[in-house]
């Protein structure tokens, strides 16, 4: 196995930062958690409201076309609550995917003094981003959306407005398991919508007139094929991801690996947190209300951090390799 010092030798060296370049040693990783973290993409925010209508709009149809006109009380009352509590923890999931750090790396931390810090032994190589000019630790990739690095990068998903990296993971799983789950549920419940009102001739089965009736369930069915099928296959390789220890970059740009990998159930602890428990799927998990409120007020007062999508070229990714040897020079 090759070490990280031999994976990018042809790659264009930098100085560790510019002469105009700056960085402030108190914005450190610690600061950057107590901020509210949101992602002010255009493009990002729209696809997050769009996929919060949809389930809003899902959650519409199944509750007051379908269920509510049945008069059946206890199938109207057992998926209602199924429904509901699926439509909660996937809007859950989604917040939490979206507003919490991907794990962004300190931007503009490549200093002498943070240099002298790492206590690096000679010969020892690391590399430096010369777009957010950070210290890029191994596996972490730079987010052109986001404007920074970001730990185990494995995509920017605009539906989220957020990367999915080392520390929102788990979240983004749950997210799209859930939004799986209320798709495959909304498909069935359509399924014996149309059954009841053919077999009834479209007479009370629903509150609304039949052609208002048909397209709102067709609409439905749309949407749910369309969602089931998306997520579904995300679900897919994001739980193949873990088990190989292998983010989507890295087997795109078929990277070899440089890390000792942490396989199959130990990859899904990594991940989702100590042994397999019911808190693996929940959203709530770790959440603290107090906490994200003292965030808040400290967000208010400073700037929130922001991140993307890696290049997919070397020159694109451009990283600096700096020897230990060669730093007085560089420095100086």
């Amino acid at each position: 196995m090759q070490s990280s010092g031999h994976r990018f030798r042809d790659v264009e060296h930098h100085p560790l930062l510019a002469e105009n370049d700056s960085y402030d040693s108190s914005s450190s990783e610690s600061d950057m958690a107590d901020r509210v973290w949101f992602i002010r993409d255009g493009c990002g925010m729209v696809c997050a409201v769009m996929t919060w209508l949809l389930v809003i709009y899902a959650d519409f149809v199944v509750t007051f076309v379908m269920l509510l006109p049945s008069k059946d009380f206890w199938y109207s009352l057992i998926n209602g609550v199924l429904f509901n509590c699926l439509a909660v923890l996937a809007l859950s999931s989604h917040l939490r995917t979206m507003l919490t750090d991907p794990g962004a790396v300190p931007k503009g931390n490549a200093t002498k003094e943070y240099m002298e810090s790492l206590q690096l032994k000679p010969g020892e190589v690391i590399y430096k981003c010369p777009k957010c000019c950070s210290i890029k630790p191994e596996r972490a990739h730079h987010c052109s959306i986001c404007k920074r690095c970001i730990r185990k990068m494995d995509h920017h998903c605009p539906w989220v407005n957020n990367c999915v990296g080392e520390r929102n993971q788990r979240f983004f799983v749950l997210f799209t398991m859930y939004i799986a789950l209320i798709s495959a549920h909304a498909l069935i419940l359509c399924g014996f919508q149309f059954f009841s009102c053919v077999r009834g001739q479209w007479i009370e089965c629903s509150d609304f007139s039949p052609p208002v009736t048909v397209i709102l369930l067709i609409f439905l069915c749309l949407e749910g094929f369309l969602f089931l099928t998306f997520t579904a296959v995300m679900f897919g390789t994001q739980i193949h991801s873990i088990c190989n220890d292998e983010t989507e970059i890295e087997r795109l740009k078929s990277e070899k690996p440089t890390w000792e990998r942490r396989l199959r159930w130990e990859g899904m602890k990594s991940v989702f947190g100590g042994q397999p428990s019911l808190l693996w799927i929940n959203p709530f998990a770790g959440f603290r209300i107090r906490r994200l409120m003292l965030r808040a007020k400290k967000g208010a007062k400073g700037n929130t951090a922001c991140y993307h999508i890696p290049n997919k070229t070397t020159s694109e990714l451009e990283k600096s390799v700096v020897s230990n040897q060669l730093l007085p020079s560089l420095v100086e």
